[in-house]
């Protein structure tokens, strides 16, 4: 699966696995003409939401996923090591 946004023409993506009721994020990648405003955390706060919606279990295989999950304490629920 794939969550993704367009800002000022430049798409980023959060790429991930969903399997047995888990969604592994494999993948955050932000161009650099709009990093530092925000996109990638936007994306896992929305794949979060999703999958808490769900009912998914969350691998951040991805380091940024990984260090959004440690920033954000009210997700931890979520996270399957």
């Amino acid at each position: 699966g794939r969550f993704s946004t367009r800002l000022d023409g430049h798409e980023a993506e959060l790429v991930y696995r969903q399997r047995a009721g888990r969604m592994v994020i494999d993948h955050t990648g932000v161009p650099e003409a709009i990093r530092g405003r925000g996109v990638a955390a936007a994306l896992v706060k929305a794949a979060l939401d999703h999958a808490r919606a769900a009912g998914l279990r969350v691998v951040p295989q991805c380091s940024y996923s990984a260090a959004y999950l440690q920033r954000h304490p009210e997700y931890a629920d979520l996270v399957d090591a």
